[in-house]
């Protein structure tokens, strides 16, 4: 009987936690569509809900959102990316050093 108990509560909870999620989800997609308000004092909505700010490596010299990407990756093949390798291992300033180390 405490197995089914058990199992019951556990449901429960996991319905409850991800009810919760959802719910969470919703509210930062909803914050994030919202327009940034001109109001600087930290307060957004007239809710008195604290305005989320930026992270700092958002930001530029000048305090303004950077909008471009910060990662942009493109796909090599392998064969590429060996050459690369081996052209800075070839061009490194310690290759004869090593080389001599390791023999």
């Amino acid at each position: 009987m405490l197995h089914l108990l058990y199992i019951v509560a556990f449901a429960v909870l996991a319905f409850l936690a991800v009810g919760n999620l959802i719910r969470n989800l919703m509210t930062l997609g909803a914050e994030v569509r919202q327009e940034p308000s001109n109001n600087r004092s930290g307060y957004g909505n007239s809710m008195g809900s604290q305005r989320m700010s930026s992270h700092p490596e958002l930001l530029d010299e000048t305090g303004a959102v950077v909008k471009e990407p910060y990662l942009v990756m493109r796909s090599i093949t392998v064969d590429d990316a060996r050459k690369r390798l081996d052209a800075l291992y070839q061009s490194s300033p310690n290759t004869d050093e090593t080389q001599d180390e390791t023999l």
